[in-house]
């Protein structure tokens, strides 16, 4: 109706809606009642898949319980009798889910290693888990022998966000497990051959939705940004480029076409590049481009 070529998706209200005027698109409705029980191929046919998610390598009996020696669920202040009872209830639930359980993670350190850095780089549960998984297998194929515990959590880690297409860059990866990036590289090239799993590469546009939230850009240039990736795919000397690295050189180069100004600065510490190696970029991107052009956002067949 308004011609925008630019869609929302609302994981809240399930559905899927327009930038510019919000007309909604699609709308999923939410399921109120578990699907049925069926008998598939390596279940027992009891119907005990479904509940909250169990982390690989924690109990079965743990659900998920957060108990506060303060206050209550209703958020009542606990008096002295009842901080006793919960301190009671909480020691016994420690104690049931530390138990040790399947693999060589449990006899390692690792677990504390990627709890810490996933906290500190604020990566959802499941990545956390697909990493302690990416360690298990690495582990059993003896990938990790002489190499550092920092290293092998930090190339675990960044495998676990381009299995589940997270923006992270090396780097960030390396910083946060406190290991160098060349180091933290190495292992995971190794992991990533060795470990058989398939670890596919992290798309520009995962980049491109991080950086412009951060960078509070209008739904415009992310328009003009997202054409002007679909021209740099088929440009072979941009093919060579880092992938967050030429995201932020469109970033800034869009924002100062439409007239949304982001000084390098901004645009560098929100992508973690230098910079040096922004302006580089900038300037090859147009000088690339000086002979055809940028695409433009209301050109047919962009996006």
């Amino acid at each position: 109706m308004c011609r925008s070529t630019h869609r929302i998706v609302d994981p809240v209200r399930a559905e899927t809606h327009c930038a510019e005027c919000g007309l909604v698109f699609d709308e999923t409705a939410i399921l109120a009642t578990p699907p049925p029980l069926t008998d598939s191929a390596g279940s027992d046919g009891s119907g005990r898949g479904i509940g909250p998610f169990v982390r690989p390598g924690a109990t079965k009996r743990f659900l998920g319980s957060t108990l506060s020696l303060s206050r209550d669920g209703q958020g009542r202040r606990l008096d002295w009798h009842r901080r006793y009872e919960f301190q009671h209830l909480k020691r016994v639930m420690v104690r049931q889910t530390s138990r040790a359980v399947d693999g060589p993670l449990e006899r390692t350190p690792a677990r504390s290693e990627i709890q810490s850095a996933g906290e500190t780089m604020g990566l959802p549960g499941v990545v956390l888990a697909e990493a302690e998984g990416v360690y298990r297998e690495a582990k059993l194929r003896g990938l990790f022998r002489g190499r550092s515990l920092p290293a092998s959590v930090g190339a675990c880690l960044y495998a676990a966000c381009r299995r589940y297409s997270i923006p992270r860059t090396l780097g960030e990866v390396a910083e946060a497990v406190g290991a160098k990036r060349s180091e933290v590289g190495r292992t995971f090239k190794v992991v990533q051959r060795g470990s058989g799993l398939a670890i596919p590469g992290i798309g520009t546009k995962s980049f491109l939705t991080r950086y412009a939230q951060e960078l509070a850009l209008s739904p415009r240039v992310r328009s003009t940004v997202e054409s002007m990736l679909d021209k740099a795919r088929e440009d072979p000397e941009l093919s060579g480029l880092s992938p967050h690295g030429l995201v932020a050189a469109l970033i800034y180069l869009a924002a100062e076409e439409n007239g949304e100004h982001r000084s390098r600065a901004q645009v560098a510490r929100v992508s973690s590049v230098t910079e040096v190696t922004l302006r580089s970029t900038s300037r090859l991107v147009e000088k690339v481009w000086s002979r055809s052009g940028p695409p433009s956002p209301d050109e047919p067949g962009s996006t």
